[in-house]
């Protein structure tokens, strides 16, 4: 592990009662890298986020995030998660919230913010992924590209160092998803570790500094999106991107 490892992730397993999701994944990943992860469905891409945050229990292995082991039981989790966004594929807002109370609650009631300073922040985040203009607007009076919007604004309130994307444009209609994925680039030009598990491969190709492709419960191929997506080695990678591409 190194000053720029923000993830560092060991012989990872994960199983459901007998079925086994994640059968042994080892991966680094570093300050600023924008990683996607690709697979068919059912191949543990969404468990194998999940479990970066501890939102799924591993059943064995290492994960390491910021140098803290999360799999250690004497580890205070929130605090940990603190340092980590996570965007869900359907939004997951308050419907009993505005926006911007949405946006404000975690900083609030983590005590990192006063609410005026929360105010302020929230303010300027729904600026950057374009939904200033509805701030007080409730979460059902938006179209999916806006909830998804402002997801991500949530998600930045606390200011993580790391912001998991979980298939964050499946739920949205065609025309909403580069809406959404346009807020994703300036984040990951902005400099912002991320992990996306995604289908829209297009994002991979222009934005990623890597690409993992999962099937079965491992890791059977990555590289650079030219080297994945352009030229894969691996027979279950071609066989999945000739379905797709």
């Amino acid at each position: 592990m190194t000053d720029k490892n923000k993830i560092h992730v060991e012989h990872l397993k994960k199983s459901f009662g007998s079925l086994e999701v994640l059968k042994d994944i080892s991966i680094d990943i570093n300050e600023g890298e924008v990683v996607v992860v690709i697979g068919p469905s059912g191949s543990g891409k969404s468990t194998f986020l999940r479990c970066l945050n501890n939102l799924e229990k591993a059943s064995e292995g290492t994960i390491i995030i910021n140098g803290t082991n999360i799999l250690d039981k004497h580890v205070n989790i929130n605090l940990v998660r603190e340092n980590i966004g996570m965007v869900f594929q359907h939004f997951n807002l308050f419907p009993n919230m505005n926006v911007i109370k949405n946006v404000m609650l975690a900083p609030v009631k983590l005590k990192k913010m006063t609410k005026e300073q929360a105010q302020e922040t929230a303010m300027k985040l729904l600026d950057r992924v374009g939904m200033a203009s509805k701030a007080e607007v409730f979460p059902q009076q938006l179209s999916g590209g806006q909830k998804q919007r402002v997801a991500i604004a949530r998600a930045l309130a606390m200011n993580p160092s790391i912001m998991l994307f979980d298939e964050p444009t499946s739920a949205l209609d065609p025309e909403m998803v580069g809406e959404v994925l346009a807020v994703m680039k300036e984040l990951a030009k902005a400099g912002m570790t991320m992990v996306v598990v995604t289908h829209e491969i297009g994002f991979a190709r222009e934005v990623a500094d890597r690409v993992i492709f999962m099937d079965g419960g491992y890791i059977i191929e990555q590289g650079t999106p030219e080297e994945v997506l352009l030229h894969p080695k691996e027979e279950r990678t071609i066989s999945f991107l000739n379905k797709v591409l």
